[in-house]
């Protein structure tokens, strides 16, 4: 995570950024504004998750930093830390989506809790938007994979499957190879061998017979694919299952 410290006090500012480095390794990177200006250059050029502003600085006080930073789509988790206890502060702060608010003097130590907490919360929202991704993922991917159960013996397209499945075919194709470790087409040809396997352990249809039952229209391409997946030929499967 980035971390910005906005403050025209030297000795603020240096010093609670040394504090935070030495105490902590969540940040990559911290970086210093020593005034309104510089801190709404930072926060658009560098993206900080989380922002501890002073309200009365040089060129642009703290609160039209917020406002500048949200018109331009960019807003970090802010705690605001003032000398100033009016509440006419506090309540524009909260209006724009301010944590908390601290009064000056504060202990180097409460401001660290507290943006380990908000370091905490905002790790927890990643990651539980990351597990919604990826429920949502396999369950797109298991609406493919049932439509191919269904349908492998047919001419099959991402095309039908992604429609199948409510999603474009790049998309399928991207979730297939997250979710499978294989792409669309390969996880075809595995579900057509698998069900070549069960034809030929009956040993009643004929090698092209088979390919055409399972979705190919060439014996050749099938018999190239077949042993790629199982390592063997058609033929050498069935005389392994007579063996």
């Amino acid at each position: 995570m980035k971390l910005l410290i906005a403050d025209d006090e030297d000795m603020v500012r240096n010093g609670l950024g040394k504090y935070i480095q030495l105490h902590t390794d969540r940040f990559e990177k911290i970086f210093l504004a020593r005034n309104g200006q510089e801190a709404l250059d930072m926060i658009l050029r560098y993206k900080p998750e989380i922002m501890l502003l002073d309200v009365q600085m040089p060129l642009m006080d703290g609160l039209e930093v917020l406002k500048e930073s949200r018109k331009a789509g960019v807003e970090p988790e802010t705690i605001i830390f003032s000398g100033y206890d009016e509440f006419k502060y506090a309540q524009q702060a909260l209006r724009f989506g301010v944590r908390d608010y601290l009064l000056k003097p504060t202990r180097s130590s409460d401001i660290l809790n507290m943006i380990h907490t908000l370091a905490d919360e905002l790790e927890g929202d990643e990651h539980q938007e990351e597990t919604q991704d990826s429920r949502t993922g396999n369950a797109i991917v298991s609406k493919a994979k049932e439509y191919i159960e269904e349908h492998y013996y047919e001419d099959v397209t991402q095309q039908q499957a992604a429609e199948e499945a409510g999603v474009t075919p790049g998309y399928l194709s991207t979730l297939f190879a997250q979710v499978m470790g294989c792409g669309f087409a390969d996880y075809l040809n595995k579900v057509r061998v698998h069900h070549a396997c069960a034809y030929l352990e009956q040993n009643y249809f004929k090698t092209y017979e088979i390919a055409f039952k399972v979705g190919f229209h060439d014996e050749k391409y099938f018999s190239r694919v077949f042993k790629k997946i199982q390592g063997v030929t058609p033929a050498e499967y069935k005389k392994g299952i007579k063996k």
